[in-house]
């Protein structure tokens, strides 16, 4: 995340994260969204390693996002740790 960040204050020549941040955040949310369809279709195929490859792309992708909004680890941490160990959905299939 540090390295991302990095890039977006001094922008490096040539580096696939300066330009994600040089095109905006039009280009950012497109590469996430590429990344979570390919997420899927790989671990629908049940390609274990195709499917780690394209997480580890998405999860790339998002910590740009995250860093083009100054969204940090902490922040993400936080609402985790903010949420229920129960989801709803689950409380209420177990309650009918």
């Amino acid at each position: 995340y540090e390295l991302i960040e990095g890039r977006k204050t001094d922008p490096k020549e040539g580096s696939y994260t300066s330009y994600l941040f040089d095109k905006g955040i039009d280009k950012i949310l497109k590469k996430v969204g590429e990344e979570c369809t390919e997420v899927v279709i790989a671990a629908k195929g049940g390609d274990r390693d195709e499917t780690i490859f394209e997480i580890a792309d998405l999860t790339y992708h998002v910590l740009v996002l995250m860093a083009e909004y100054g969204i940090t680890l902490n922040d993400i941490r936080g609402q985790l740790a903010s949420r229920h160990v129960v989801d709803k959905k689950v409380k209420q299939e177990k309650m009918q």
